[in-house]
């Protein structure tokens, strides 16, 4: 009678030794799903937009820009002395939320000397790493981190004098551009910055918006 008791006593202790362990073990493989489900990345995209606008006091042969840099051209015409705004180039390009963009190019808007193909310009625009954040006010802002516009410009200086009383002309080419950190609300176009390229009076005016993707 003894016998059975003890062998009772012990097969419940088993039974609740091996429910123990099962428990456990659930316990043990929800949490190591966690951290997985907490590891899934953000693939969210963002289009970005890199207006290049020249302001000048000649003619320009279009004036127009593009209706959604009307607050843009308000702004330019309040704080700017230039009689003229014409649009140089357009530059979209996509990139992922925590990403980076970088984009090279030669010749373009910012070539100033008489003959543009033979010397061209060498543009070069980057951005370290592009985010969303959200402000105090709850709404979400795009932040670019190490935003950087340069460029290398061909300007055309006196050169010396041949004998048969020419003048050859000379092409120097000089650094210009811009680095900052920026932030700006999605889809809002901002001015990043005002560079002046050469003897022309002419400047280069950089604005820059960016939204998320709709796919």
């Amino acid at each position: 009678m003894q016998k059975r008791k003890f062998l009772t006593v012990m097969l419940l202790a088993l039974c609740l030794l091996a429910a123990g362990v099962s428990v456990h073990a659930q316990d043990s493989n929800t949490q190591t799903a966690k951290p997985q489900q907490a590891e899934r990345e953000d693939v969210t995209n963002l289009d970005t937009q890199l207006y290049l606008i020249v302001g000048t006091n000649g003619d320009v042969a279009d004036p127009k820009l593009p209706a959604a840099l009307d607050s843009v051209v308000k702004q330019l015409r309040a704080t700017l002395p230039f009689k003229n705004y014409r649009l140089a180039a357009t530059l979209i390009n996509r990139v992922q939320v925590d990403g980076r963009l970088d984009l090279s190019w030669i010749g373009g808007p910012l070539s100033l000397a008489s003959t543009p193909a033979l010397n061209p310009s060498f543009s070069n625009f980057s951005v370290r790493r592009v985010r969303l954040v959200t402000g105090s006010d709850g709404q979400q802002s795009v932040q670019m981190q190490g935003f950087n516009f340069g460029a290398r410009v061909p300007i055309q200086v006196s050169g010396a004098i041949a004998a048969n009383g020419a003048v050859a002309p000379t092409i120097n080419y000089e650094r210009t551009g811009v680095s900052t950190d920026i932030s700006m609300h999605e889809g809002d176009p901002v001015i990043v910055g005002t560079l002046n390229i050469g003897p022309t009076g002419e400047a280069i005016i950089l604005v820059v918006s960016a939204k998320r993707t709709q796919k």
